[in-house]
């Protein structure tokens, strides 16, 4: 996320990627997943632009090369269940023409990330081409004001989707309607003003959508490779709030955390004595759990004997029924039942518990286009203090000086030679020979467009969190978020809902089943042909339980799973022969929160530069003073060979993660 950029440090940075923006932190527009899908399902690797690069490498230096594609997604499975024939011919509305990718012969069309429609917000758009100093002013906000800023309206209104009546249908949240709790005396954020109104018969028939329709206005889809939520005292937002980063990006509260069992989710005082679920046994049991967990440091005694058990089996030593266990354990921990321990358990309680009524009365916050906008957020900062981004720029190797043993330039896909002080690499540019000893994680992910919510209410604007406990012995739960058309992430009349869990097996082997549970998977036909056969049958021959519940589920109309490599708890001792000043930043990882990203790149900025502040608040513009060598041109850092330095020809525009370089000065 472009930590070396600090606006204190005056460190010029490059920053490259082999093709789109954000590596695996990435979001598309559905066609543009639909090339990254035909890219990564392609077995052939990338062609060699410069066959004599190392013509390059002198005779006391070292090259230590790079893979030139990304081999991080595996076991990529994408399916419609709509008709897809009627969607031949059909144009996506408002596409932009399609550019030819550098060094990738086949792949199709432009960054996928830069077909998105932003009309809710001045300033760069997601994954746009143009360089993001063109966008280095602030960008006006109207609507939804970002963590940190206080309104002026200490009771903003509500948006739809966060209003329902208390202890309405079984599965939702309650109180998730509520006025957002303002205990902890800070303003929630104004939500967002593009949501459409909530639909006036919520149990009427969903409208048909059909799979032309998704093409066609698939710019209205921004789909996330990794699926996350902020905790509004998380260290994201603190981060966001500290570096003022949180003027480029808008955020709307999840409204719900959903129970599998039918079962309403306490979140505060007020949800646990509205909901119908409990018993009032039940509610004040769970009322003196919860107020133990927020400061459960002051009674060691309660749970140093349980230290070494699993967070499941202390709850059962707590005198709990099995319908609180599962509510705390899959609902407000969200930890795993079998791996983690009695004092993660507490702790992820505790953090669940401070993170109410900031925002919300749910912890959790989402950013408007998705996760993918939040490393573009820190790009558009970098960019203002002179960080230089460039898209489908492979970088072929690393250029190590064999007297002082570090890395001293890099060789682009172009034999171009850049020289740089530091270099900050992620994981997937590591060819297989560096990553010998090293053991990866693997994630599976499913991503789910769908015609209705897995729960209907009066509002139809709900951004749902739910998580599905093992279905079989050895599985690992499941997160599902469902994102409604007013996170600006699907079109009117879907939901964008994406599963995630640690991988066991292949992503759809891992998921499927959970689907299942949640969904109707019939085709399109199948699904017309159930409702007509529905309509006639007789009184005497009516339709199974079964039957009926499968009918009810939302239908999904197009899917795809993919497996992604979790590098986040690699260290870099596990690399093979990196130099001192090479620095591997992670992909994203399967945990719920960022908190693992930022204390990541807090890490290495601090490596790198002990004596700067991280992320400090950037100056005002107007207050920047510019010494007379800062004015000059500084000397370029491109070679295109060891002993010249022509002009530099990079390429400007808007990048993420990918090999960061820092220029020397």
């Amino acid at each position: 996320w472009d930590v070396p950029a600090s606006p204190s440090s005056h460190v010029p940075t490059l920053t490259t990627e082999r093709n789109y923006y954000g590596g695996n932190w990435a979001s598309f527009s559905f066609s543009g997943l639909l090339s990254w899908i035909k890219e990564n399902q392609q077995k052939t690797d990338l062609s060699d632009e410069c066959e004599d690069w190392r013509k390059l490498i002198l005779e006391d230096e070292e090259a230590i090369p790079l893979s030139s594609k990304d081999k991080t997604i595996q076991h990529i499975e994408d399916f419609c269940f709509g008709d897809q024939d009627s969607a031949e011919g059909v144009e996506e509305a408002g596409a932009l023409p399609k550019l030819p990718v550098f060094g990738a012969p086949g792949a199709q069309g432009v960054s996928p990330a830069s077909e998105k429609e932003n009309p809710a917000a001045e300033g760069i758009s997601q994954g746009s081409e143009q360089s993001p100093a063109a966008e280095g002013a602030e960008k006006e906000n109207p609507a939804a004001e970002s963590p940190g800023e206080e309104p002026q309206n200490p009771e903003p209104e509500l948006a739809p989707g966060t209003e329902a009546a208390p202890g309405d249908g079984a599965g939702a949240a309650p109180g998730s309607g509520a006025a957002p709790s303002t205990a902890s005396g800070e303003s929630p954020p104004e939500p967002a003003k593009t949501e459409t109104a909530p639909s006036e018969n919520a149990a009427q028939e969903p409208k048909k959508i059909t799979y032309s329709q998704i093409v066609r206005e698939g710019r209205r889809f921004n789909i996330d490779l990794v699926s996350k939520l902020l905790y509004s005292r998380g260290l994201l937002i603190d981060l966001l709030i500290k570096s003022n980063v949180s003027r480029y990006a808008e955020f709307k509260n999840a409204t719900r955390v959903l129970a599998f069992r039918q079962g309403k989710v306490p979140c505060s005082r007020a949800d646990v004595f509205n909901s119908r679920q409990l018993t009032m046994v039940e509610k004040r049991m769970l009322m003196k759990f919860l107020t133990f967990c927020l400061d459960y440091e002051q009674h060691p005694e309660e749970y140093q004997d349980y230290e070494s058990s699993t967070f499941a089996q202390f709850l059962q030593t707590r005198k709990l029924t099995p319908s609180l266990q599962h509510f705390i354990l899959h609902s407000i921990a969200m930890v795993s039942e079998t791996e983690s321990s009695t004092l993660e358990g507490l702790q992820a309680t505790k953090k669940f518990l401070q993170c109410l009524g900031r925002y919300g009365n749910t912890p959790f916050l989402f950013p408007l286009y998705g996760q993918g906008e939040i490393p573009q957020c820190f790009c558009r900062l970098c960019a203002v203090f002179g960080g230089i981004y460039c898209l489908r720029h492979a970088v072929r190797c690393l250029v190590l000086d064999r007297a002082s043993g570090r890395c001293k330039a890099i060789v682009d896909h172009f034999g171009q030679r850049i020289n740089a002080s530091y270099f900050i690499v992620e994981d997937s540019y590591l060819s297989e020979s560096t990553c010998t000893n090293v053991c990866y994680r693997q994630i599976s992910r499913a991503v789910l467009i769908t015609d209705q919510s897995v729960l209907n209410t009066d509002s139809e604007q709900q951004v749902s969190i739910l998580t599905v406990p093992p279905l079989e012995v050895g599985r690992a739960a499941v997160c599902v978020i469902e994102l409604c058309s007013s996170t600006m992430t699907c079109m009117k009349d879907t939901y964008l809902v994406h599963l995630t869990c640690p991988s066991t097996k292949t992503a759809r082997e891992d998921l499927e089943p959970v689907v299942q549970k949640l969904f109707n998977l019939n085709t399109e036909k199948d699904y017309i042909s159930t409702l007509s056969h529905k309509t006639l049958i007789t009184v005497n021959t009516p339709f199974s339980e079964t039957e009926n519940e499968e009918l009810e589920k939302p239908r999904v109309l197009w899917a795809v799973y993919f497996n992604m490599r979790d590098s986040s708890g690699v260290e870099k001792s596990s690399y093979a022969g990196l130099p001192s000043n090479v620095y591997v930043c992670s992909g994203p990882d399967s945990a719920l929160g960022n908190d693992c990203a930022v204390k990541q790149a807090e890490s290495i900025f601090r490596e790198m530069f002990p004596a700067e502040e991280f992320c400090p608040p950037p100056p005002n513009p107007e207050d920047i003073i510019y010494d007379e060598d800062e004015i000059e041109p500084e000397e370029s850092g491109l070679n295109n060979s060891p002993e010249t330095k022509p002009e530099s020809s990079a390429e400007e525009s808007s990048s993420g993660d990918g090999a960061a370089v820092t220029k020397e000065e």
